[in-house]
């Protein structure tokens, strides 16, 4: 038998994850990014240099979509790609204008996780991230 609405997992997945995100939505309307968008400048601002696919992987996005938005973000002069090691590849990387963009909105986007945080209890977070991350890990490998 099907569980009720309410105790639906992928339903209640979005609803956290829509309900969490509305504060983040309002910060990057202000600075003119889509939450995927920030996703991409997030990833290569904390990390390196990196080819789309492996992108793609780690901002959890569809490559289409990834395509259309490294295509808006380097028109922007917020990313750019560079040659790689292997001359069939190329990889992509933040820009210093995408730096600044990713440092004003990390700290307004720190805040919001505080708040968050505080409201919602330090070690539920921890156990709900850690739930989430076995819960990912087994869904995975179903």
């Amino acid at each position: 038998m099907m569980k009720k609405l309410d105790r639906a997992l992928p339903l209640a997945l979005l609803h956290a994850r829509e309900a969490t995100l509305k504060p983040f939505r309002q910060e990057l309307d202000d600075i003119g990014l889509t939450v995927q968008q920030w996703r991409v400048i997030r990833v290569l601002a904390e990390g390196k240099a990196c080819c789309a696919t492996e992108l793609a992987e780690r901002c959890v996005l569809m490559p289409p979509s990834l395509s259309r938005i490294l295509k808006t973000l380097t028109e922007r002069g917020l990313i750019e790609r560079i040659e790689d090691t292997d001359a069939r590849r190329r990889r992509v990387q933040i820009t210093e204008v995408g730096r600044e963009k990713y440092s004003a909105m990390s700290q307004k986007a720190a805040g919001i996780y505080e708040d968050l945080e505080e409201k919602f209890g330090t070690d539920k977070m921890e156990t709900l991230l850690d739930l989430l991350n076995e819960l990912y890990n087994v869904a995975r490998a179903a």
